[in-house]
């Protein structure tokens, strides 16, 4: 079972959305929000495993009301602008609805629920400890673009000031986050600090050579050079033998 939260600010929208839930017993609607703010109360009070967001509402949007979460539940956005529907192809939601919303397409985005139920249960038992696992999914903004990303697809975090960047694929967004915040989230069994200014995840590692005193250059499959310090490398030989 399933516990959604459903955040829209049209009655009407909410009340057909419930309605058509009815037919998924997996599904259990546990409460509503007319908006960004309520909605955020919302999840903090009901721990929801599932979000039905809609995108355009007063005040905050629902891309707004993401950035303000330290960590999303899963979402399926709905939206009855197509305005928004080449966005959606920048976004690794769940799923995108269009409204109104048709039964076949529901239960389409209810399927991909079930098929990452595994991610989600295995990350569920560091959640209490505050950490973020290779399987957990952040959202990412940067200006007008966005982007949910597992962390297992991000490659590197890099200082930039109070900033830092944000490495997977082809993209680099920075993000408002200081190096020592993320590595105080992140898994260390998963991601390494490298230096004072990059912090590296071991699974994306290609190749490891010697370097100048005692250092280590480690090439990364996107094709960066990190340079480990002396003092890192220590730690880092430790970590991957045997």
């Amino acid at each position: 079972m399933y516990k959604a939260l459903i955040i829209d600010d049209e009655r009407l929208a909410r009340n057909e959305l419930r309605k058509l839930l009815l037919d998924f017993s997996e599904i259990e609607v546990i409460g509503e929000a007319t908006n960004a703010k309520e909605g955020i109360e919302k999840i903090e009070e009901l721990s929801p495993d599932l979000i039905f967001l809609d995108i355009q509402m007063p005040t905050k949007t629902g891309f707004d009301m993401l950035l303000e979460i330290e960590k999303s539940p899963r979402v399926i956005f709905t939206t009855a602008y197509n305005e928004f529907a080449l966005k959606a192809f920048e976004v690794n939601a769940l799923d995108y609805l269009m409204k109104p919303i048709e039964p076949k397409r529901l239960s389409e985005a209810i399927q991909k629920l079930a098929q990452s139920e595994e991610k989600e249960m295995a990350s569920m038992s560091v959640q209490n400890k505050g950490l973020l696992t290779a399987n957990d999914q952040v959202f990412v903004k940067d200006g007008e673009r966005c982007w949910f990303v597992k962390l297992s697809e991000v490659r590197l975090f890099e200082s930039v000031g109070n900033y830092a960047k944000v490495f997977f694929g082809t993209n680099k967004p920075l993000i408002l986050k200081s190096l020592n915040a993320l590595e105080d989230r992140l898994d260390e069994k998963t991601f390494f600090r490298a230096n004072r200014k990059q912090i590296i995840n071991l699974r994306m590692i290609d190749k490891v050579e010697p370097y100048f005193n005692g250092g280590l250059l480690i090439d990364l499959i996107g094709g960066e050079k990190i340079e480990v310090s002396r003092r890192q490398a220590v730690k880092f030989k430790e970590m991957m033998s045997l």
